[in-house]
């Protein structure tokens, strides 16, 4: 069984690895959006590199290595519209949440607790605005990143 701080680098470790993805995901989104969501593209591409930035910089004060990104990934669903690609963006914020709600619950410091708790309030924020794109109703959920 593992320590509670290799819990902790670990959920850190998978939320990394989403947030790899999820850079290489919006690649597509920015490729098929129409121009008046690209400034919803450019901030969540910034939200989402910062965030790797940060994430790489806490395991690498921790010793610990970080997964690097793969050269591709496969996407969770065929994209081939605008729509696609902003289904697309909530898909892989709604993933961001779970992988993020994960790290909360596994978080061995205030620190990181705060830093997750940010990471999920940050991705169900851009999941609405992505579901508003959409006129998805409700825009949100109750319990963003479990299955509550």
């Amino acid at each position: 069984m593992s320590s509670g701080k290799d819990a902790d680098n670990a959920a850190l470790c998978d939320a990394l690895s989403v947030e790899h993805s999820t850079i290489y995901g919006y690649g597509i989104v920015s490729a098929l959006s129409p121009p008046g969501v690209n400034n919803l593209v450019v901030e969540a591409l910034l939200q989402h590199r910062q965030r790797r930035d940060d994430v790489i910089a806490m395991l690498s004060a921790r010793k610990v290595t970080a997964p690097v990104a793969a050269p591709g990934y496969q996407l969770p669903m065929l994209v081939g519209s605008p729509a696609d690609a902003a289904r697309l963006a909530v898909r892989m914020e709604s993933d961001g949440q779970t992988a993020w709600r994960a790290v909360i619950e596994h978080a061995e410091t205030a620190d990181d607790r705060a830093f997750a708790a940010t990471a999920l309030s940050q991705g169900t924020v851009l999941a609405a605005r992505w579901n508003r794109v959409l006129n998805a109703w409700p825009i949100t959920t109750s319990f963003p990143g479990g299955n509550e």
